[in-house]
């Protein structure tokens, strides 16, 4: 740890101790964290052990926050280089206009894996009551112009690497069964799924592997093995991180690079970096 990053983490300590409320305003919501961690995933091609898999979720433009602090993460991203990038959904808050016109300046900056960037939409994505379907049309050509293939229903194979986004749970374009239909154990795959209450449902078709989701930002603000008092899940113990789903399934959750509102405590920004390993 450099001086000037000692320094910062006093007066981030200091502020805390003074006022929980002001540092919850000011500091933890732009106080990123890059989780680092291995992704052991079935198949993988000898020539992807080791490559760099970037997970970022819940962008949430809009007026809440300063959006300008998501092209400053994406800056410090770019320094891992990672080889892919996923996008695991909601890139607006309500998909107003203005937040579209913002979100091509936000992702004019987006990362982009060296080999290869894939996205789902998240239910924000589908404007008011989740059901603005020309909404998230054109966050999706924004997207797509922006350097990422979009996974709606779909799976796409990149150097070996299989990936299968479903639509947003609480969208009327969920189609999961459509998505697994194509299943193949054989190939080394991942799946991306927006919310994760889609786990606990009867649609997976045998699937064993990784299920990257996001969602439900890690509540924004808990205490850790006592409360976390708000969560968009049924499944309240979908929360943030690793979770085995005891069926060969495997589920992480990202705690969002945005926020709905501006705060958080004890629930950093997060971006994950994930290193792909042979399970």
């Amino acid at each position: 740890m450099d001086r000037k990053t000692f320094l910062k983490k006093i007066l981030q300590i200091s502020v805390l101790g003074v006022s929980p409320g002001l540092y919850s305003w000011q500091v933890e919501p732009f106080w990123i964290e890059f989780v680092q961690r291995k992704l052991p995933v079935k198949n993988l091609p000898q020539a992807l052990e080791g490559k760099i898999l970037m997970q970022i979720s819940d962008l949430h433009v809009g007026a809440y926050f300063d959006w300008h602090f998501l092209i400053e993460s994406f800056q410090k991203a770019q320094q891992y280089k990672p080889d892919f990038v996923v996008y695991t959904g909601d890139f607006v808050n309500t998909g107003i206009l203005q937040e579209q016109r913002d979100l091509k300046k936000v992702m004019e900056n987006c990362v982009l894996g060296t080999l290869a960037t894939f996205g789902i939409l998240g239910n924000h994505d589908y404007g008011k009551n989740w059901e603005d379907i020309e909404c998230s049309e054109k966050i999706c050509d924004t997207l797509s112009n922006s350097g990422i293939t979009m996974l709606r229903n779909t799976q796409e194979e990149s150097y070996g690497l299989n990936f299968i986004g479903f639509e947003d749970l609480w969208s009327s374009r969920f189609q999961p069964v459509e998505a697994m239909a194509k299943y193949d154990p054989s190939k080394a795959n991942i799946v991306l799924c927006h919310n994760p209450d889609a786990c606990d449902l009867d649609i997976w078709n045998g699937y064993q592997g990784w299920i990257l989701s996001g969602h439900t930002h890690g509540g924004q603000c808990r205490i850790p093995g006592i409360i976390t008092p708000i969560l968009p899940v049924k499944n309240k113990e979908y929360i943030s991180g690793e979770i085995d789903l005891k069926d060969g399934r495997k589920l992480y959750i990202n705690r969002a690079l945005g926020h709905s509102f501006q705060i958080r405590f004890m629930v950093r920004p997060e971006i994950t970096v994930f290193t792909l390993t042979q399970a």
